[in-house]
């Protein structure tokens, strides 16, 4: 996984090992929808998206998942957790056609673990369905989640709900089981579309950036 050696790549592993056992989720519409932006904070929000882009393309993702000097630790947290959303959104739409009620009739990352939706609220009971239908749910119940100005608001200076880190949390690790989908399910069609360094490399930032702001979760 790069130049961090054994201890990073064990770490890495530990994550993927550890996430993989978790489930739980929840029932949207069918509509696979690219996410729109989420906030209006203009200069604010433009700068840090920009100063996190520009790190990530010198290559050094460690850095690039580190708090800027003198930045909300939330706002960060939010800008990234939409990054990834987006980033995800992207890759899986690439998939869509490979990934298919009759090519996925579970939700799954190989044969160990299996993944079942429920919300909370709509869907309270862990509901077995396909992967493609996971995803659109997973995708239609996190747009919901950045789009409530309660959880995620677009104003500059409002404040973040006293669980936003929890809720961040869930959002990450539902998102991580797309990740797990498409690389054991998925890898070959990845290859084929000359996909596999953009997937890689979403993936070892989304890892670094879990890790290094500790929003692991595994409940």
């Amino acid at each position: 996984m790069g130049e961090g050696g054994v201890d990073e790549g064990a770490r890495i592993g530990a994550l993927w090992d550890a996430m993989g056992k978790s489930c739980g989720n929840r029932l949207g519409n069918k509509t696979f929808k690219p996410r729109k932006n989420i906030t209006e904070k203009d200069k604010q929000h433009d700068l840090l998206v920009l100063e996190a882009a520009a790190t990530l393309g010198s290559g050094d993702l460690r850095q690039a998942v580190q708090l800027p000097e003198g930045e909300d630790l939330h706002e960060w947290i939010a800008i990234n957790t939409v990054d990834f959303y987006n980033q995800i959104n992207m890759l899986y739409g690439t998939l869509i056609e490979f990934c298919t009620e009759e090519s996925c009739p579970v939700m799954s990352a190989g044969s160990k673990y299996e993944y079942h939706w429920a919300d909370g609220q709509t869907v309270k009971k862990p509901l077995k369905c396909s992967a493609p239908h996971y995803i659109n749910c997973l995708m239609s119940w996190i747009q919901q989640q950045l789009e409530n100005e309660a959880i995620f608001p677009s104003k500059i200076g409002a404040p973040f709900p006293r669980d936003f880190v929890n809720v961040v949390k869930v959002i990450l690790k539902r998102l991580f089981r797309v990740y797990a989908h498409i690389y054991h399910q998925h890898f070959s069609e990845v290859r084929d579309l000359q996909e596999e360094a953009h997937l890689n490399t979403s993936f070892k930032h989304f890892v670094f950036f879990v890790m290094v702001s500790h929003l692991y979760c595994t409940g």
